[in-house]
């Protein structure tokens, strides 16, 4: 098992973040800085033991960007289900979608982001 695995979160976060994927570059470029539809989002985001591609958490959403090695995988299933009982909407692309088809992708992320609830402004303290 590489020595990275058994480091803290954040530390195996900012590594992935140094060291992305040419998938996750691609993707990066397109969604960074408020691009889509004006939702910051965050590259390898730590929530609980895993550690997201990308997460807009003010709409509790996680993108993930998969090679191969990730069909049919249980331990996607287990994440996904993991978020998902905290609250999180998980969407998955991918690399060769990502790499071959970004605007196909975009268009879904901004299809989801569409459709998705707008977040409980913090209750003000009147009433």
């Amino acid at each position: 098992m590489d020595k990275a695995y058994n480091r803290t979160p954040t530390i195996r976060s900012r590594q992935l973040r140094n060291n992305p994927t040419e998938a996750e570059k691609v993707l990066w470029f397109a969604i960074r800085n408020r691009q889509l539809s004006g939702v910051r989002f965050n590259r390898q985001v730590p929530i609980g033991p895993y550690i997201c591609d990308f997460v807009a958490r003010s709409l509790k959403l996680v993108i993930e960007v998969d090679g191969g090695q990730h069909a049919e995988s249980r331990s996607d299933r287990s994440r996904t289900n993991f978020l998902e009982n905290r609250g999180y909407r998980v969407i998955r692309f991918w690399n060769n979608d990502v790499l071959g088809n970004i605007d196909g992708v975009v268009s879904e992320i901004e299809r989801v982001l569409t459709n998705m609830p707008s977040p409980t402004p913090p209750a003000s303290g009147r009433g």
